[in-house]
């Protein structure tokens, strides 16, 4: 059954609060958001760009560093109670409004 934002931002809430440490703070997990973009953008690179792996280089996959990057980002919303659902959405509309005619639309069949 597919998972709703809030459904992952609860289910990594509660993982989390197993720990004493809990959330790291936002300078931290800035960092981490940053290290697993460059760990993505490292991926892509050895899939689409001119870097192949080395032959040591661990097996990983786009898909996992996209899934690292979900739960940072749920971390990161958590820690500082923003409702991802609400945000996406702001976000979304902001999107339809201000890039209305940028794009050339499909032609839809009638």
């Amino acid at each position: 059954m597919p998972r709703t934002i809030q459904d992952i931002q609860l289910e990594v809430d509660q993982y989390i609060s197993q720990f004493k440490e809990g959330y790291f703070q936002p300078l931290s997990m800035l960092a981490r958001l940053t290290e697993e973009v460059g760990e993505l953008a490292r991926e892509v690179n050895h899939r689409f760009g001119e870097k192949p792996k080395k032959p040591e280089e661990a097996d990983n996959s786009i898909e996992n560093e996209l899934g690292d990057l979900i739960f940072i980002i749920a971390c990161f919303a958590n820690a500082l109670k923003i409702d991802l659902d609400q945000s996406f959405s702001q976000v979304m509309e902001k999107y339809r409004v201000r890039d209305q005619k940028r794009w050339t639309y499909r032609e839809t069949e009638s």
